[in-house]
């Protein structure tokens, strides 16, 4: 096996226990895996048996980033007229029409374009919420999508069983009978979910809210999920109206509503969270229920502001999401980071969350959230899985503490990017599917979804 010696970093950000920076850091790693991590004067005998040396000087070092939520197949629906200017549930109501066009070509396009943005922005793992499957549409679309980017992906193969007759929100067209979603769900986590250490591919349970399923089915995939040992995910408490169905249909709060369902525990994770409670985050936090927090997702919506701070006092575990491209309109954990820092400290003051903090919810915080033990933190042992950043771009020149400058400063892209040791970035561009061809394909879909709307 190739030994591949990364040195003279600026600085080497370990997300260690001890939180370790490397001044004039240097890594390698053999098979995947990282061996040696120490300065680059400790690491110079590996320079003569390396089989591939990185120049890293100038640059910070870091895990590569990692991505709690996200709905790809919305990557061909940013910025969609009547849909930018309203909260969650008018804009689930003006997108769900166009969706319901999409084809398993369009979901392959728009994944592959999520995800080539994500990695050019320094993201290594991805989990995908992938709950509407019209037209022939299956998970195996993003999936093999993925595969062609090169980054680490968990999908989750999602569902909406309750239709507007019924006094869910989404139309009738979109929902599927709960027998075949439990089905196909057996069938997506047998043939691609890997438990293994270093697995490019896992598959969760994620029925997409409590306000597309029945109760049956939320308290259906879980138990499906543990006999599997597979991960649940789906939305919670979201903003003030998805509370207030919670309330009116179900006659308790969100955290009430998924503690009785088998809804909480560390194989679960929420996204959003934005409404919890004291009572809610203490349940999280005991049950090491977790959390993806998606800041600017929540901004565009007027969700309103997550309680972080009081979830990561609490122990809560938190990683970063994105969401989907249609509510964000972005994919970039850098600024999600910045965004999470910058709202704790307008609503708590301005020592409320430091920029290390938030970076570690960017890195070792998303691979606690996802199960990745495996992940998060450069250390012997460890998977090789990293973003090089070049600090001298325009964004970030002038940065003192260059640490601090990736949340504060955030460069627009990394230089290189490497997953399991593989190379999927290199001097900034795509590796192993060109750029035009992503670009290519997500065009000949939105003229098409363009034409029918």
């Amino acid at each position: 096996m190739t030994l591949t010696l990364v040195r003279h970093a600026e600085a080497l950000v370990t997300m260690d226990d001890g939180a370790a920076e490397i001044a004039d850091g240097a890594l390698a790693f053999r098979g995947g895996v990282v061996v040696a991590v120490g300065t680059s004067a400790e690491l110079s005998p590996l320079a003569a048996e390396a089989d591939e040396v990185i120049d890293a000087a100038g640059c910070v070092v870091t895990p590569g980033l990692v991505n709690t939520h996200h709905h790809l197949y919305q990557t061909l629906t940013r910025a969609l007229p009547g849909a930018t200017d309203v909260s969650l549930f008018g804009w689930l109501k003006k997108l769900y029409p166009v969706w319901a066009t999409y084809t398993p070509d369009d979901v392959f396009a728009a994944t592959q374009l999520g995800l080539a943005e994500l990695a050019l922005s320094g993201c290594t793992l991805s989990s995908d919420h992938l709950y509407l499957f019209p037209n022939g549409v299956t998970l195996d679309d993003t999936i093999e999508a993925a595969a062609g980017i090169g980054l680490r992906f968990h999908a989750t193969r999602g569902a909406m069983s309750v239709g507007e007759s019924a006094g869910g929100l989404p139309p009738d067209s979109l929902v599927e009978d709960e027998a075949a979603i439990l089905n196909d769900t057996i069938r997506v986590i047998d043939r691609f979910h890997d438990a293994g250490e270093g697995a490019m591919v896992r598959v969760g349970v994620a029925p997409c809210s409590p306000f597309s399923v029945s109760r049956g089915l939320m308290r259906d995939a879980a138990l499906l999920a543990r006999d599997k040992g597979v991960m649940l995910h789906t939305h919670l408490a979201e903003d003030a109206e998805d509370v207030a169905f919670s309330l009116e249909r179900f006659g308790c709060r969100p955290g009430q509503y998924a503690e009785e369902l088998g809804w909480t525990g560390p194989d679960v994770w929420h996204a959003h969270c934005v409404q919890l409670d004291p009572a809610e985050i203490d349940l999280f936090a005991r049950t090491r229920t977790g959390v993806a927090h998606c800041p600017c997702s929540n901004c565009r919506l007027g969700s309103g502001i997550a309680p972080l701070r009081a979830m990561v006092d609490a122990g809560v575990p938190v990683g970063l999401g994105v969401d989907g491209s249609a509510s964000n309109d972005a994919g970039h954990l850098l600024g999600e980071a910045r965004q999470a820092m910058l709202l704790q400290r307008a609503s708590l003051g301005g020592h409320a969350f430091a920029a290390r903090e938030a970076l570690r919810l960017a890195t070792r915080g998303g691979a606690q959230v996802l199960g990745r033990p495996d992940l998060g933190s450069l250390e012997p042992g460890k998977r090789a899985d990293f973003a090089v950043w070049d600090m001298a771009q325009i964004a970030s020149t002038g940065a003192w503490d260059l640490v601090a400058a990736l949340v504060l400063a955030p460069p627009p892209a990394v230089r290189d990017l490497f997953v399991e040791g593989r190379a999927v970035v290199r001097r900034g561009d795509l590796v192993r599917t060109p750029r035009c061809a992503v670009i290519g394909a997500a065009q000949r879909s939105l003229s098409r979804l363009m034409s029918l709307a």
